[in-house]
């Protein structure tokens, strides 16, 4: 039988192995917050708001951007019915369902003002998203502990943005979101089957924002559809998978 100092050596070593994912990430979230700091002011380019297609079908400006943004309703208000009782998971999905209306009402008429609308529920997304993540993936607890800390830096991010003109935290939470999830998904244990639906979502993702860059491109191809028409429909199918994930998944025995 071990004698007290081994055991209480051993016990902590193997506390340390456990929380070690946990210490890394946080590591990584310090650290690129602090790397903000050593990068000048970003602010929003004006162009953004000039998109290809800018036509108007039964009265409403900008029309298939504005419709294009019905299958981020649909899908969070199903994500939301399924996962009302979750608190984190009603954040994700509340935050598509928002994104639908939000974006709509950018695209209505684009400028800064309508944009912070648009940002703002991917930002509560994005951020729940990340907790949820670390909750499965890396410890339930500070899944719990992290989730409102993270939606409050996503919701000051946007008036950081709207105070100061500064997008770089605005940034980080959608930068250091994509790039966790998928590591945390394909690095750490899964408590749940379904990690396939993550990937296709992350992939789905890229997509969306390929479209996003090449809109004017996209739609002097046929001047039917224009890359950025198309980015919401990618979008939306990447949370379509999401929902696909939550609907399916089994616990792991």
């Amino acid at each position: 039988m071990p004698d007290i100092p081994t055991a209480g050596f051993v016990a902590a070593a193997e506390s340390t192995k456990q929380n070690r994912p946990l210490l890394v990430l946080l590591g990584l979230m310090a650290g690129s917050l602090a790397i903000l700091l050593l990068f000048p002011p970003i602010l929003q380019n004006q162009s953004y708001h000039d998109f290809a297609d800018t036509r108007t079908v039964l009265g409403v400006p900008n029309f298939w951007n504005v419709v294009s943004n019905v299958p981020f309703v649909l899908v969070g208000a199903v994500g939301f019915a399924r996962c009302r009782h979750d608190v984190t998971n009603t954040i994700i999905f509340g935050g598509i369902f928002l994104t639908g209306f939000g974006s709509s009402y950018y695209h209505w008429a684009p400028n800064d003002g309508t944009l912070f609308w648009d940002r703002l529920p991917m930002a509560l997304a994005f951020m729940a998203l990340l907790a949820g993540a670390i909750g499965e993936r890396v410890s339930a607890r500070a899944g719990a502990v992290l989730l409102w800390p993270l939606v409050a830096m996503g919701v000051l991010s946007l008036l950081v943005w709207r105070w100061s003109g500064d997008l770089r935290l605005y940034g980080w939470v959608q930068f250091f979101t994509v790039v966790a999830l998928p590591a945390m998904f394909l690095l750490l244990p899964a408590k749940y089957t379904g990690t396939g639906y993550w990937i296709v979502a992350a992939i789905l993702y890229l997509l969306a924002k390929l479209f996003e860059y090449f809109d004017g491109q996209i739609y002097s191809l046929s001047q039917a559809v224009s890359g950025h028409t198309l980015k919401h429909l990618a979008a939306a199918a990447s949370c379509f998978m999401i929902l696909r994930y939550f609907q399916t998944r089994r616990l792991i025995t």
